[in-house]
């Protein structure tokens, strides 16, 4: 199949217009709409309902809709991979969970170009499920996870284990361990949440939930809120004063882990990186 129909189909389908797909695309309308009909004609399925007011997914559509966005990406990558400038040798693909950029994120990717400058490296920054599917699709070589997702042909080894810790932005706070009404609970995930429960049974539903860790240390220091932290991104704020650690409470465990392909397009670039990932998790 055609790159260029998938892009159109694509296009459409974010867009839910044939009209709208040809203005970003900078194609003609009738050029969109032939470039679907080869493609539902190949596939033997409608991939779009036709209204008045736009197009919108037939089951069929859903169903190609993430081969066609893995074919394209490919195809992407692909071309910029195998256009690399004569001093680099080749581009690895390192996954994190925003969480993690500012742990190891910034001293992994330093680690991996100080021992083989002629390694590019590409980064992505997301949730466990999307980055193991990355990792499946080929977009990844190697991603850190705290949700490892067991897949067919996927690694997944135990990499860490850091504090959660309970900290609050204001000062004047109770040193209570039971969180109260300022309490932001953050997702951490099925291990945290069982760990929670048990430690407090009898606490009320937070008024306010997030399942970014950047988000809810932004909420603790500016509203005086409390929450459960990684311990490695509360330290500095608690060195300089704005955070504060409440002793009493209950320290928590978050594991992290890293999984990389059982078939690795580059086996060498792979190993450097997950030497120089253990040898950074050891350092620290």
């Amino acid at each position: 199949m055609n790159i260029e129909h998938m892009r159109a189909f694509l296009d459409v389908a974010a867009t839910g217009s044939f009209q709208l797909a040809s203005e970003r695309l900078n194609v003609t309308q009738s050029t969109v709409s032939a470039r679907i009909k080869v493609l539902e004609q190949r596939l033997g399925s409608m991939l779009f309902q036709r209204r008045r007011s736009g197009a919108a997914l037939t089951a069929a559509g859903r169903h190609f809709h993430r081969y066609a966005l893995t074919a394209v990406r490919a195809w992407e990558q692909a071309r910029h991979d195998i256009a690399l400038p004569e001093e680099l040798s080749g581009v690895i693909g390192l996954g994190l969970q925003p969480p993690l950029w500012d742990r190891i994120g910034c001293g992994w990717i330093e680690r991996i170009r100080e021992r083989t400058p002629q390694l590019g490296v590409r980064t992505a920054l997301d949730y466990s499920e999307p980055l193991t599917r990355l990792l499946c699709d080929g977009f990844l070589d190697v991603a850190v996870l705290y949700v490892p997702q067991q897949r067919p042909n996927l690694k997944v080894e135990w990499l860490m284990e850091e504090d959660l810790v309970l900290v609050s932005g204001n000062s004047e706070q109770d040193a209570t361990p039971l969180p109260g009404s300022d309490y932001i609970f953050v997702d951490w995930g099925d291990d945290f949440r069982h760990q929670h429960a048990l430690a407090f049974p009898d606490a009320r539903t937070p008024a306010l939930q997030l399942d970014d860790a950047t988000m809810a240390l932004q909420f603790v220091l500016r509203h005086g809120a409390c929450a459960y932290l990684l311990e490695s991104i509360a330290r500095p704020y608690l060195d300089e004063g704005s955070l504060r650690r409440i002793e009493e409470a209950p320290v928590f465990s978050r594991a992290t882990y890293v999984a990389y392909p059982e078939e690795p397009i580059d086996e060498g670039h792979l190993q450097v990186a997950l030497e120089e990932l253990n040898a950074l998790v050891t350092r620290a």
